[in-house]
């Protein structure tokens, strides 16, 4: 059995309170008593359970996400999780809470996550683009000891604060690899979609794609990046412009999260049967796509993973403990109708 509080105080000669004290750094421990306690650490080979010490001091863990007010069937998908898990976790001490933001607004959001208290929150799990503001006011939290979770979209430059999502730059190369065995051999363009190229993981995709199909798949010209703002009406025209100028597309690359509306606004304009067509993301509208073989290959990663695994390092974080690499490693999928 694990040596417990009261091992340690017998073995340092102290008292379970000394113990406490010294292992909460708390006041009031003559420097005698901390080495006494902290020789003591290392000789029987005690442990601290942060969990249990949280649970016998009832202390509540209060983790906030901020999501994007604009999307679509992707962003239900991770508020159905997050809110799953503001039920499930209650028993455990954990208070989950959720808060949409305007994406655009980099000077908005920079002034929510300032006024972040740590009296109220202990961790914040936040997706948005990449911007100055946000990144410094993100560095801002850590140094409240407020902790961080770059959350599916990071900020350049921002090695202190955790990060849960794939490796972005893989899951474009995959997407390029796809694209390039997929369009066949004649040569061809390939339109790329994006709701924003704001967004570090997006320009992280893109690279990965061009550098893919640049390299091995050199008769395939690659379109400049349509961004389409999440607006659907914007969507509609912008596709249509493109396809109705480029008579020669043999691929479409989706690479955002929402794919719904650039492939119905794709598959008004031309037949998507003879077009290569790579998203990303698992919803129930690239699911049916697949089935429909309005698209050909979906990248995807778990959302209910990613939500799971920013709570678990948040917890880690709060505790002063190191998260586990392994559980938190978000792995890139690809699903095609035959293995839907």
């Amino acid at each position: 059995m694990r040596p417990t509080a009261k091992d340690l105080a017998e073995a340092a000669g102290v008292s379970l309170a000394t113990v406490d004290r010294v292992l909460n750094d708390r006041p009031n421990v003559s420097p005698k008593a901390a080495r006494l306690v902290n020789d003591a650490i290392e000789r029987i080979g005690f442990v601290r359970n942060p969990a249990a010490v949280s649970l016998a001091r009832s202390k509540v863990y209060r983790f906030l996400f901020l999501l994007p007010d604009a999307g679509d069937l992707y962003l239900m998908e991770l508020l159905r999780h997050v809110e799953e898990l503001t039920s499930a976790l209650k028993g455990d001490l954990t208070e989950i809470a959720y808060r949409q933001i305007e994406i655009d607004d980099a000077h908005g959001l920079a002034k929510l996550l300032s006024s972040l208290d740590k009296e109220t929150v202990d961790g914040v799990a936040v997706m948005a683009p990449e911007s100055p503001q946000v990144r410094d006011a993100m560095a801002r939290l850590l140094e409240r000891n407020i902790k961080v979770v770059q959350f599916l979209s990071g900020q350049e430059k921002l090695p202190e604060a955790d990060f849960v999502g794939i490796d972005n730059f893989a899951a474009g190369a995959t997407a390029g690899k796809l694209m390039g065995m997929l369009a066949g051999p004649q040569p061809g363009k390939v339109m790329v979609i994006a709701e924003t190229m704001q967004s570090l993981d997006s320009i992280q995709r893109r690279l990965g794609f061009d550098q893919v199909i640049n390299s091995a798949f050199p008769h395939l010209t690659c379109l400049p990046s349509i961004e389409t703002h999440a607006d659907e009406a914007r969507t509609r025209q912008v596709v249509a412009r493109v396809l109705a100028g480029n008579r020669d597309v043999s691929g479409i690359y989706v690479l955002s999260a929402e794919a719904r509306a650039p492939i119905l606004a794709a598959a008004g304009n031309v037949e998507l049967g003879g077009i290569a067509v790579v998203v990303h993301e698992r919803t129930p509208f690239t699911e049916q796509a697949l089935r429909d073989d309005l698209i050909d290959a979906v990248i995807a990663q778990d959302p209910g993973h990613a939500v799971r695994s920013a709570i678990r390092i948040m917890r880690a974080r709060s505790d002063a403990r190191e998260p586990l690499a392994a559980q938190e490693k978000i792995r890139i999928e690809i699903l095609l109708k035959e293995n839907l």
